[in-house]
């Protein structure tokens, strides 16, 4: 069996295997991705509070960065996020040419496994590129096609390819940016087995799926659903009728984190669900509700890796956030696309807040209704990244449900950042760098619609201190940088 893609040469040996058609393409492929990873790494030394860095200063033009002893230097332009690096970027570590990622994270931070994700993010950055070479847009989308344009991954996270676990067969098989298309497994579970709603049939993504039944033989097969396409979350699907989308739960890391399905989101999915399109009724901006969830019973309890959630599916031609923003001349006139997003987006995000619920509403999460170069609506998907805030909630009139988790907090600090990191300092920050107009404007625009949320113009922005949370001992405790607030000029 191949083994998960770690380094070119044996990606280069499974794409011979395969699809020897991407050889070459891969090869032309490897030293801008190559480069591309670098700077989403540089990102973090420029900004981030990173194991061993003692010092940082800038000089005509160039960061110095030092771990003790060791002096990294770069081009501090090159550190600029939401932009495409230079090509040839390389960085110097004591003086002697890095521009390898990885040999830079080897030296700096050895023997941690950020190394392997970094070279396993640019292989397959890489092979979704050498897949692409011409990205082009579907003139009438079909169910999750939109999504699936999207090549690049996470824009400031250098473990944007990050797939642990994945060969160069599943990365074709699987990933969104090849565009495939599979069926789900259904699994018959019996009934003492099952947590959740819905009849009791786990609906498996095919990579996990020959995992669960070896492990789990009393899981009975039940067929397959109908074909399904992989969106920007490769293990959420959107069947090809235009049903419902299906989270699966894949012991993948992607990015941050092991893709799974907790006990606590199958709980409060339709919880949340009914809350927020209660709290949304009068706003512009649609929740899209998690209906039906379940999980299957092991040893421990319901089982996060043998779970799934079921939720409503947008309209075919919704554009995801990140999307928009990578390229906002692609959909419109950037300044009238930031009012329409003052309008319809940021705004209500923000008399959300003040109702007590912080949506996480990041580039992935959020989707727009485009009209004619017009944004008419907007829409948000995935609950578990929310928080609620009893006592406001009970303020705007409606009951906290029985939420599980880490939803629920009393810290106004926590509810603020978790909306301000998501949509100001990535939705926001990736429009306004990547639209080609004058972002003195856009952030007034921006600042004009929140003028009523004097915190969310003037406090400075959080940002997810990505990598630093990788080389953590608990890479999933959220940690923070903070950057100069553009609007606090405006307010």
């Amino acid at each position: 069996m191949p083994h998960p893609t770690a380094e070119p040469a044996g990606t280069r040996t499974q794409i011979t295997a395969i699809r020897p058609d991407l050889l070459d393409a891969y090869d032309t492929a490897l030293p801008a991705a190559r480069t591309a990873i670098l700077a989403r790494l540089l990102i973090a030394t420029e900004t981030e509070p990173l194991p061993g860095l003692t010092s940082r200063h800038h000089h005509h033009g160039h960061t110095h960065v030092r771990f003790g002893d060791t002096l990294l230097t770069y081009p501090t332009d090159a550190a600029t996020p939401f932009t495409t690096p230079p090509t040839g970027l390389h960085v110097t570590l004591d003086g002697r040419p890095v521009d390898d990622p990885a040999h830079l994270a080897a030296h700096l931070w050895p023997n941690t496994p950020l190394i392997t994700e970094l070279t396993g993010s640019v292989d397959n950055l890489a092979l979704a590129r050498a897949a692409n070479p011409t990205p082009s847009w579907p003139h009438r989308p079909e169910p999750g096609q939109i999504e699936q344009t999207l090549i690049d991954g996470h824009p400031l996270h250098p473990c944007c390819r990050t797939r642990t676990g994945m060969t160069v067969a599943d990365q074709l098989a699987y990933a969104p940016e090849h565009r495939p298309t599979f069926t789900l497994h259904r699994l018959r579970v019996p009934p003492r087995h099952w947590h959740g709603t819905g009849e009791p049939v786990l609906l498996a993504h095919p990579w996990q799926a020959t995992r669960l039944r070896e492990q789990y033989p009393w899981l009975t097969d039940d067929g397959q659903t109908g074909p399904v396409r992989p969106l920007m979350s490769l293990r959420t699907v959107a069947p090809l009728d235009g049903g419902p989308h299906i989270k699966t739960a894949v012991d993948i890391q992607m990015t941050s984190a092991v893709r799974t399905v907790s006990p606590a989101a199958v709980h409060n999915g339709p919880l949340l669900s009914r809350l927020l399109q209660q709290l949304t009724r009068d706003l512009p901006i649609d929740v899209l509700a998690e209906t039906t969830a379940g999980a299957v019973i092991t040893d421990h309890g319901p089982d996060r890796r043998l779970a799934h959630l079921i939720r409503q599916a947008p309209p075919a031609d919704a554009v995801p956030l990140g999307i928009l923003a990578d390229e906002p001349r692609r959909f419109g006139d950037p300044y009238q696309l930031m009012k329409d997003l003052g309008t319809v987006f940021f705004a209500p995000l923000a008399r959300l807040l003040d109702r007590g619920v912080a949506l996480e509403a990041h580039g992935q999460n959020s989707l727009a209704i485009l009209r004619d170069g017009r944004i008419t609506r907007t829409l948000y998907r995935d609950l578990g990244g929310v928080r609620v805030h009893p006592a406001r909630l009970a303020a705007a009139g409606h009951p906290m449900p029985d939420l599980h988790g880490d939803l629920p907090t009393d810290d106004d600090t926590e509810l603020r950042t978790k909306l301000a990191a998501a949509a100001l300092a990535t939705v926001a920050r990736q429009f306004i760098t990547n639209a080609h107009a004058d972002p003195d404007t856009l952030w007034h625009t921006l600042a004009t619609a929140l003028r009523h949320h004097p915190d969310l113009l003037t406090t400075p922005l959080p940002v997810k201190a990505t990598t630093a949370m990788r080389l953590a001992a608990d890479p999933l405790h959220d940690r923070w940088t903070h950057l100069p607030n553009p609007m606090t000029a405006h307010a």
